[in-house]
């Protein structure tokens, strides 16, 4: 399925599979919009995990990216057939280059789309002129071209402070690529998740980061210990000369020792030296005051990134809509960890 799209030249449109387009991460290099999200591996990751079907709707002149609007269609018997850009993501922003028209493109998405039966198409990031979004969150982006001293200058009183406490209290941080790592942090990830009354991830889901991300030098794992007991964790990804943090967790036990600062800073130091241009600090919602004074005391820039979501049915935008607190979180709070890591198994494959 091919079709034109506005430019100084016309342009055809295609649906590509990254994962079995040769070269499509050097594809990526040729646009500067691109990042991690938009790559191979974590294509890879989402459907070897869950099973998704990747639609990367694409734009190419002369093996160069003008335009990408990558989907993955999510088939659920709960949630119905959608596309979602991207399932698991932060914020995935649709790339155009001068001359292309996304309208376009996103026409063209939608036209497959009811050809298959989808009921919606959700964008995590872009911008559609007069349409509300779904739902906004923050991203919190730190420059790390300023060199490690300056960037610690700009951090907060109090995000000064825990660094030296954690420092001060024997805490230890490491920068793993292994397999030993990814499993020494998905403890931690079940533990932090039970705390916040939410089932984990799959435990596939983290395999697959490994062999797809980790062990390809497209990120890694910043474990922190106390003696020899792992206390604090989070995994980074990057590509080309921008990364992400994506995952956190900790042993809310030793909270005192602040060693999510200092699996932070370490992070940043690595990165700021290893000449990366950027970090992301990843998604916050908007009422989460508590992440977002966390994030903020790094001396990032703030910046509102909205979702869309595209009912087929209705032919038009859904607006935003509040979301009450659920009663299943009083229930997940209460589950051990081994029946939480079921559901989490059995019911993320519908969520994406």
């Amino acid at each position: 399925m091919k079709a034109n799209v506005a430019g100084p030249m016309q342009q055809q449109i295609e649906i590509l599979n990254p994962i079995d387009y040769v070269g499509w991460d050097e594809l990526l290099a040729s646009n500067r919009e691109c990042t991690f999200f938009h790559t191979s591996a974590w294509a890879k990751v989402l459907c070897q995990t869950y099973h998704y079907r990747p639609l990367y709707f694409t734009v190419l002149d002369n093996n160069k990216l003008l335009a990408l609007f990558p989907i993955m269609e999510v088939k659920s018997m709960l949630t119905g057939v959608r596309g979602v850009s991207l399932p698991f993501t932060d914020y995935c922003e649709p790339i155009n280059a001068s001359g292309i028209e996304l309208l376009d493109i996103i026409s063209f998405v939608a036209e497959y789309a009811r050809k298959h039966h989808w009921k919606f198409i959700e964008s995590r990031g872009g911008h559609y002129p007069g349409e509300t979004p779904s739902t906004s969150v923050c991203r919190h982006t730190l420059d790390l071209t300023l060199g490690v001293a300056e960037i610690f200058s700009r951090f907060d009183s109090s995000t000064k402070r825990n660094i030296k406490k954690s420092r001060r209290e024997g805490v230890k941080v490491n920068i793993c690529r292994s397999l030993d790592a990814i499993k020494k942090y998905y403890r931690l990830h079940c533990i932090t998740r039970k705390r916040h009354a939410l089932p984990p991830q799959p435990g596939a889901f983290f395999r697959n980061i490994y062999e797809h991300v980790i062990s390809k030098n497209l990120g890694f794992v910043a474990l922190a210990f106390h003696g020899k007991t792992n206390i604090a964790g989070s995994i980074f990804f990057n590509f080309q000369d921008k990364c992400s943090y994506k995952f956190g967790a900790s042993d809310y036990t030793y909270q005192h020792l602040r060693a999510n600062n200092l699996v932070m800073w370490e992070a940043i130091k690595w990165y700021a030296q290893n000449g990366y241009r950027s970090l992301c600090l990843g998604r916050t919602m908007l009422d989460n005051t508590g992440l977002r004074r966390f994030k903020t005391g790094w001396g990032v820039d703030e910046q509102i990134i909205n979702y869309y979501k595209y009912d087929l049915r209705r032919d038009a935008f859904m607006a935003k809509t509040l979301h009450p607190k659920k009663a299943y979180r009083h229930i997940f709070g209460r589950m051990p960890i081994p029946l939480l890591r079921a559901l989490g198994y059995l019911l993320y494959k519908h969520a994406g």
